[in-house]
């Protein structure tokens, strides 16, 4: 039974029985599938190995007895998350310094505030780091099943107008046009579902990077106020 449904449904046939605007909705959703699975592995495996070197990079600094004297080349690290939330804290707590000298000025408050404030905004700019490519994935689960059901509206309302033009009407000339119509909908489906288990996926790992990396800036923060006391 299983096997001459396979044989009478033919994916091709049906496709070459879509209508122009059937089709071009079809081959836009397999493209945007090809698309979302390309964007879904790259975005995994950029997580997986942004999460690897910031725990390189944490377990280096935890080695280090002061951070404050770190050579610069620690700073030059901007390309691991970690790394640039240590330089921009660094660099700010300096330039604070710096400029406290030039005044006459000995405010470790200040010091602490300007480098607090540096953290902030670099956990701001990789939180956007990590969440990026995540609303395109978003917009594909939301919108392909719209798409898929626009083409099936518009296969069927083409079915049914062309069947009115005939004499006689029955469900053999009537199936064809449904089922070619119906394409679409599983072409949407078929975009719609790995890619909502894939965004669901990610943004549990997203969030799990964001923890980590709050964690981190909360204990980095406490550190540069210990060693400047």
């Amino acid at each position: 039974m299983m096997t001459s449904f396979f044989a009478t449904t033919n994916p091709v046939q049906v496709f070459l029985r879509c209508d122009p605007a059937g089709q071009v909705i079809t081959v836009g959703l397999m493209i945007a599938s090809l698309i979302a699975w390309t964007v879904m592995f790259g975005k995994h495996f950029e997580l997986k190995r942004l999460r690897m070197l910031n725990h390189s990079f944490e377990q280096r600094l935890r080695e280090e007895r002061s951070l404050l004297k770190l050579p610069e080349s620690f700073r030059g690290k901007r390309v691991i998350p970690y790394g640039d939330l240590f330089a921009d804290a660094i660099e700010a707590y300096w330039r604070a310094e710096a400029m406290a000298r030039e005044r006459g000025e000995t405010a470790v408050r200040t010091r602490l505030e300007h480098a607090e404030n540096a953290l902030q905004r670099s956990f701001a700019q990789q939180t956007l780091r990590y969440e990026s490519n995540m609303v395109f994935l978003a917009t594909l689960v939301s919108a392909a099943p719209f798409m898929g059901l626009l083409g099936t509206v518009w296969g069927v309302m083409e079915a049914f107008s062309a069947v009115s033009l005939q004499q006689t009407a029955s469900i053999q000339t009537l199936a064809p046009g449904v089922s070619a119509a119906l394409l679409t909908t599983i072409a949407g489906l078929i975009v719609a579902i790995p890619s909502v288990i894939g965004y669901n996926f990610l943004l549990a790992s997203t969030k799990i990077l964001i923890t980590e990396i709050e964690n981190y800036a909360s204990s980095l923060a406490d550190r540069i106020e210990l060693e400047s006391q």
